[in-house]
């Protein structure tokens, strides 16, 4: 049984500016987002963390750079990436509001295929979280860090639990995040869903 410490970044300007990110922009963190990762280590470093497992972008590594600072193993895999959100990568989020709206309901319908244009859909992303996942299960860790974003948080918690994408949205998420779960290789058990609580010490 293993025990899965997920998180999503902390907030970077374009979080905060409503700028659609997604894996094409390698964003910083901004001074909030800064705190935030320090907030967080202050409260989990002495949870036992064995290994990190972050995405391939940088936003990822500087949330859970202060852990780095006590050599614990940190591993990058693409997989845990950010979906691409295609040419609309880099705009603000109000811009294609109706696109947006109407990709998300439909993704909501069981349509988990569909994709902006240039992007990728909600069944790509999870293709490739299953090879992480897959890597995961034969390693020897019990306890890890999973730093992630947003939407791939929600289908890779999809996939933990073994439930359809059009649910993802049942996984709330905001920036410095975390979501505890015990999972042994098939199961999995929520033990902390979307906690904030290291924000507010």
């Amino acid at each position: 049984m293993k025990e899965l410490y997920l998180i999503r970044h902390g907030e970077t300007d374009l979080n905060k500016k409503g700028i659609v990110q997604g894996r094409g922009v390698n964003s910083s963190l901004n001074e909030t987002g800064r705190r935030q990762a320090a907030q967080f280590h202050e409260q989990y470093k002495e949870a036992g963390f064995e290994k990190i497992y972050i995405s391939s972008l940088l936003r990822t590594y500087e949330s859970i750079e202060p852990f780095v600072q006590m050599d614990i193993p940190v591993e990058r895999f693409a997989e845990l990436d950010e979906i691409s959100w295609g040419r609309h990568e880099g705009q603000v989020s109000g811009n294609s509001y109706r696109e947006f709206h109407d990709l998300i309901k439909a993704w909501k319908q069981g349509q988990v295929s569909n994709r902006i244009s240039g992007g990728e859909s909600p069944l790509e992303v999870q293709e490739r979280l299953q090879i992480f996942l897959k890597h995961l299960d034969q390693t020897e860790e019990k306890k890890v860090l999973i730093c992630s974003h947003g939407r791939s948080m929600r289908i890779l918690l999809c996939t933990l639990f073994n439930r359809t994408l059009q649910e993802m949205d049942a996984y709330p998420h905001h920036n410095l995040c975390l979501y505890v779960v015990r999972w042994d290789g098939h199961d999995a058990r929520m033990i902390r869903e979307n906690d904030l609580s290291h924000l507010h010490a």
